[in-house]
């Protein structure tokens, strides 16, 4: 299903569930009388965003701490479930799926998945989705009696109704990382106490990710696909360019013929290098007309080609990556490549990927940042002047100054990658 199809549900259908569910959740705190116990099950909500889930390490880790690894479980949408797994960072089976393929899929799936939440005994729930509806009312209905969740105290964001018992008021000026962990460090402290919360904002770790471990036989796999797209024997130096985003948010697409423009330019400048293009497999015929327009047998389209952990083991094997803010800004820095991500309509200062190698392009227009969690990211804007005053120029030279360094500091990085 497209994201927007989602959107759709979730406002509409959304928006009077959350409203019952909230006259029920008011019922049964009039009739409870017992106190939630000690923190011993958590269960994180974040089904959709591949990126954001990177941004959301360091808030599960802080939660595995708490209760064990064993005890911390996870509610995605399926499609998002591989950066949980090159994360490792909890156990395999306690990633529950919902799967959006369909709308029947969609309803059953999420049914099934409050079944084995509820069967899992929760205590305790974080919704790390701002303001989605959605996500409220699986944390709800998670049975967890413990559940932190921004919300909405003066219309300040979308309605989601009042489903949370840890009420957090959300703070654009600390990164999202950050705000993760606030939420999960909520969990020990009482619900009356917010939306005071006088906890300081945690640091901002800049080199806390795990690097991504694959098997033998898929790093086997991609150095032969490499070998046969380039014709070489070893793979050679490679820079990859995503042109693409998902229609989350297209307003953060560079134009494509830009990425044209940089890809003729670096192959100019760096005889050696190799350029393919990545992107999904329902991009995989536009990507592939990228290919054309550039016109060198040194560049080639990756989209369509790799299963998302074999992307992974290509970012390991390339020096840079270029690409909008999405989600391969973020996951591709599980590892060793230097990312390049170009920003627009949200602001670097909360979203960009905490990491050494990650360096920001963002024109700074006095409209930008536009998209945010109040907004629900819902805009008519169709000029994205944000994105369109990033210049090639401005955009060359930074991966050349990224690609000069790496090259001088590990000439040999790529092979010894894969």
């Amino acid at each position: 299903m497209k994201v927007s199809t989602l959107r759709n549900i979730d406002r509409w259908l959304g928006t009077g569930i959350t409203l019952a569910l909230t006259m029920v959740c008011k019922l049964q705190n009039i009739l409870r009388t017992h106190r939630a116990g000690p923190v011993k099950k958590i269960l994180f909500v974040k089904p959709a965003e591949q990126g954001s889930t990177v941004l959301a390490h360091a808030a599960i880790l802080r939660a595995t701490k708490m209760v064990g690894r064993q005890n911390v479980y996870f509610l995605v949408f399926e499609e998002n479930r591989f950066i949980l797994d090159a994360l490792d960072v909890i156990p395999g089976r306690n990633v529950i799926c919902i799967k959006t393929d369909s709308l029947v899929s969609l309803v059953v799936s999420a049914m099934a998945a409050i079944r084995r939440m509820r069967s899992l005994e929760l205590d305790s729930a974080v919704d790390m989705e701002f303001f989605a509806r959605a996500s409220a009312i699986f944390t709800y209905l998670s049975g967890a009696v413990r559940r932190v969740g921004f919300h909405s105290y003066a219309g300040d964001g979308p309605y989601r109704g009042n489903l949370m018992t840890h009420r957090l008021v959300y703070n654009p000026h600390i990164h999202t990382a950050q705000s993760f962990e606030v939420m999960v460090e909520a969990l020990n402290h009482p619900a009356e106490l917010f939306p005071a919360f006088g906890m300081p904002a945690p640091a901002l770790s800049r080199s806390a990710l795990p690097t991504f471990a694959p098997q033998a036989d898929e790093i086997a796999a991609v150095r032969s696909m490499i070998r046969e797209l380039t014709g070489q024997a070893q793979p050679p130096p490679m820079i990859l360019l995503n042109a693409n985003c998902s229609d989350l948010l297209p307003l953060r697409r560079w134009d494509r013929h830009k990425y044209v423009q940089l890809a003729q330019r670096l192959l100019v400048r760096y005889p050696a290098v190799y350029i393919a293009f990545t992107g999904a497999p329902n991009e995989q015929a536009l990507v592939e007309h990228l290919v054309l327009e550039v016109g060198s047998e040194r560049c080639f389209s990756l989209a369509g080609r790799t299963t998302l952990r074999q992307l992974l083991i290509v970012y390991a094997a390339a020096e840079v990556l270029v690409t909008n803010d999405s989600g391969p800004a973020h996951f591709a820095t599980l590892t060793p490549i230097d990312v390049i991500t170009l920003f627009g309509p949200e602001t670097p200062r909360l979203f960009a990927a905490p990491c050494e190698r990650s360096h920001v392009i963002w024109a700074g227009t006095v409209c930008s940042p536009c998209v945010n969690a109040y907004n629900n990211r819902q805009l008519t804007c169709r000029n994205n002047l944000c994105m369109q005053l990033i210049s090639v120029d401005e955009v060359y030279d930074k991966v050349c100054a990224v690609f000069d360094r790496r090259v001088e500091n590990h000439s040999n990085g790529m092979q010894a990658a894969i």
